[in-house]
């Protein structure tokens, strides 16, 4: 794996290492010259005194040698002041080229650094980055956003305003929210346009979740063409957003039904409040009959539903206070933070609720499921073949099926706690390829398994949407699709509806471990700050 410190390097070592092996080239030459230059200079004769002998006697041989004396040290001080113009000369060279190198290193410098500030695509040499054309394609079309910041749906649409398909589906839920505690103040015909701007906004999206899903496929490779399916995605998601400002009330107008929302907000708390025992009693019963693996999705959910419920209490006082001080706007903030808590208080305990249920069906269902399946698996055993002839093609499927059926029936009559829905999921997964029908027990079996999956999934990610990413909404829309077909569903779409839907929780649950920051459910009111 790359070291953090230079993953993000640009990819652009070749030109800079030529540039520094012609410094160090050109630094080598400039050393070579200095130091052999000296010895390409030939050297000065010094000049040597000659005494001659004198016929005059000493006299004139210690004037001789007076005067070669005086000769000899001119000419010594001549040839000093030639040798110290001569090494002078030598370091004219040596700096000029000290100095061009110094030059061609400040250059290729600043060249540099002018590179990195225009560079607009630090990510392109990375392991794993986008092909070159995909990045290409999703720049302009802002549809492929991932989760950012809280209320916002990241990628490069929202840093312009445009939405990607995470900050729609995050407005969608809030709007689901809103609409939720305005039809339980009673007003039917006030919210009818909101009804179907929801409803709307809902078919928008899961068209938009298509789109991506097939782009995240391959199709279509064209980096054209996946230029304008990121497009139509993004417009999508515009329409989403105008859909659902269009059809929703104002603040200003949920303003001025401060009292009734109030008071509709603290019937549901005091709900929710009363509930909170008794579902946890609920989950304390259900560790004692099934296996922990079976209650994995909702472990911990009464306590989150608590702190979403001490939280509404403060959003709730504080928008009784703002209310009794005048300030509508303030209030109205609080109250729908408030109402964002209490929504989540009631999605973890109704989705243990919810498990309770489907886990006494999936274990009332599993011995009426191993019967099916043995009657499938009998119906493809071919009777006594005549000698020569080939066996059916079900054949080399059957012993897998017979292995996980015996496999199955062993953990019910274990006498230990096991997972109903993990087990049902078995058999129907080994009967599958060998099903014929699209009813009757089996079909009933994958059914169940999928709809836990796809609820489980679904509540995962409207009480963690700030932290859940774009990859997992997609997987869960696409679940979504293929489970919303009903009748028409094939036993292998009810399959890949439960495989997608399983994968779409734990993609979102790890999302959510990586950016924990934001998982905890916290809302942005419309006043900006954060509940």
């Amino acid at each position: 794996m790359t070291s953090p410190l230079f993953r993000g390097r640009p990819r652009r070592a070749g030109p800079h290492l030529a540039v520094r092996v012609a410094h160090a080239a050109l630094g080598g030459a400039a050393g070579f010259v200095w130091l052999v230059l000296p010895g390409m200079t030939p050297p000065a004769d010094a000049p040597v005194a000659i005494i001659t002998p004198s016929p005059a006697g000493g006299t004139v041989g210690t004037a001789a040698a007076t005067d070669a004396t005086a000769a000899t040290a001119a000419t010594a001080a001549t040839a000093a002041t030639d040798g110290d113009e001569t090494s002078g000369a030598d370091l004219v060279l040596p700096v000029a080229v000290v100095g061009a190198a110094g030059a061609l290193a400040g250059y290729g410098y600043v060249r540099r650094r002018r590179r990195a500030r225009s560079r607009t695509a630090p990510g392109a040499g990375r392991p794993g980055a986008p092909r070159a054309a995909d990045a290409e394609a999703a720049a302009p079309a802002h549809g492929d956003g991932e989760a950012a910041a809280p209320g916002h749906g990241g990628g490069a649409g929202d840093g312009d305003g445009v939405p990607g398909l995470v900050d729609a589906e995050n407005r969608l839920l809030a709007a689901r929210e809103e609409l939720a505690f305005a039809e339980a103040r009673g007003a039917p015909e006030a919210v009818a346009p909101w009804t179907r701007a929801v409803r709307d906004a809902e078919a928008e999206l899961a068209s938009a979740y298509a789109m991506r899903q097939r782009y995240d496929e391959g199709v279509p490779a064209d980096a054209a063409e996946r230029r304008h399916v990121l497009a139509g995605i993004a417009g999508r998601c515009q329409e989403v957003v105008r859909t659902l400002d269009a059809g929703s009330a104002s603040w200003s107008d949920q303003a001025t039904q401060l009292p009734g929302a109030l008071e509709v907000a603290e019937a549901r708390f005091r709900e929710l409040t009363a509930r909170t025992p008794v579902v946890e009693a609920t989950l304390s019963a259900l560790h004692a009959r099934y296996a922990p693996a079976a209650l994995d999705a909702v472990t911990g959910y009464p306590e989150l539903a608590k702190d979403r419920l001490v939280l509404a209490t403060t959003e709730l006082n504080g928008a009784r206070q703002a209310s009794d001080l005048g300030r509508p706007t303030e209030a109205a903030g609080h109250l729908r933070a408030a109402e964002g808590a209490i929504a989540r208080a009631g999605v973890f305990l109704a989705e243990t609720d919810r498990l309770a249920r489907d886990l006494t069906e999936a274990a009332r269902l599993v011995p009426a499921a191993l019967t099916g399946a043995e009657a499938e698996l009998a119906a493809h055993r071919a009777p006594a073949l005549p000698e020569g002839a080939p066996p059916p093609p079900a054949a080399p499927l059957l012993p897998h099926a017979d292995a996980v059926l015996a496999a199955v029936r062993a953990e019910v009559t274990s006498g230990r706690p096991y997972d109903p829905l993990e087990l049902l999921r078995r058999v129907v997964r080994a009967t599958e390829p060998l099903s014929a029908g699209e009813s009757g027990v089996l079909a009933a079996a994958a059914h169940l398994a999928a709809a836990d999956s796809l609820a489980a999934a679904e509540a995962f990610l409207a009480t963690h949407r700030e932290g859940v990413r774009l990859t997992a909404r997609t997987r869960l829309a696409e679940a979504r699709r293929l489970f919303a077909r009903g009748n028409a569903a094939t036993q292998a779409d009810r399959v890949r509806a439960d495989d997608l839907a399983r994968e779409a929780r734990a993609s979102a649950e790890q999302d959510v471990r990586l950016r924990g920051h934001q998982s905890a459910g916290a809302q942005q009111r419309p006043d900006g700050q954060m509940a």
